[in-house]
């Protein structure tokens, strides 16, 4: 099963960093935020990821591009250019999507479908760290058997918020002060998701896709009640390298 994450934004609220790097290479501890993410997928056993990029997307291949050697002991092999690395790399298949500079969410998946075609996909943004169980999300979302399930969170924040149901969202609705559900992302979502979505660069995924799924019955809400955190301002970055300093490492589900 493919893990199609968003990893296209400018991050401009955290511009002291982004100047230089996208969002998804800002350092939490020793590592990039998408590599976290990245770890808590392999963690479950979801390995074949695909990433979609946009700003400074050329930085997120290089990083990857040079993963291994920099990543890990070696012996090289002078003559030959031959490298051993001493330590085994994550086993990670990554497809690497340039969608777009100016391309908003919707669109960014949209141009994914070719490489899922009739399968079901994990989604979700590369800016958010959760001790979230992705087994018990996949379980959730075959027993719902909707066309896509989302990760609701209790929080009060400017993100999008979920009315629910008996587990099934009634409305969703972007960018509201209230307090309730909201959108903490981690989505699995069917093949069908992207008749959903249009083929312009304006196709925003937390707008008409998603209320429209609510609309028809077709969005269902995993409730997780465990650590959870967005990183979208540099406030952020600082807070969760302090936890990460502290060794309160509440993402970190593996070993």
């Amino acid at each position: 099963m493919k893990v199609v994450i968003l990893c296209g934004g400018k991050g401009t609220r955290m511009s002291e960093l982004t100047q230089d790097l996208p969002k998804p290479l800002v350092p939490v501890g020793e590592k990039p935020l998408i590599w976290h993410i990245m770890k808590l997928y392999h963690h479950y056993g979801f390995n074949d990821f695909v990433l979609l990029l946009g700003y400074k997307g050329d930085k997120i291949k290089e990083y990857f591009i040079d993963y291994a050697w920099k990543n890990h002991s070696f012996t090289l092999n002078t003559r030959s250019g031959e490298i051993q690395l001493k330590n085994k790399p994550e086993n990670w298949t990554i497809t690497l999507l340039d969608t777009g500079l100016e391309t908003m969410t919707g669109s960014r998946i949209k141009q994914a479908e070719e490489l899922i075609g009739k399968e079901t996909f994990m989604l979700t943004y590369g800016d958010g760290l959760s001790d979230i169980n992705l087994h018990e999300l996949m379980k959730y979302h075959q027993e719902k058997g909707a066309i896509a399930t989302v990760t609701g969170i209790n929080k009060k924040s400017q993100f999008g918020t979920l009315t629910v149901n008996n587990g099934m969202a009634e409305s969703f609705q972007e960018k509201t002060a209230s307090e309730g559900l909201i959108n903490g992302g981690f989505f699995v979502l069917n093949h069908e998701v992207f008749q959903y979505l249009q083929d312009d660069e304006n196709c925003v995924f937390e707008q008409e896709p998603l209320m429209n799924l609510a609309k028809d019955g077709q969005l269902s809400v995993y409730e997780h009640n465990g650590f959870w955190t967005a990183i979208d301002t540099y406030k952020n970055v600082l807070e969760i390298n302090e936890m990460w300093k502290q060794g309160k490492q509440l993402w970190k589900v593996w070993r």
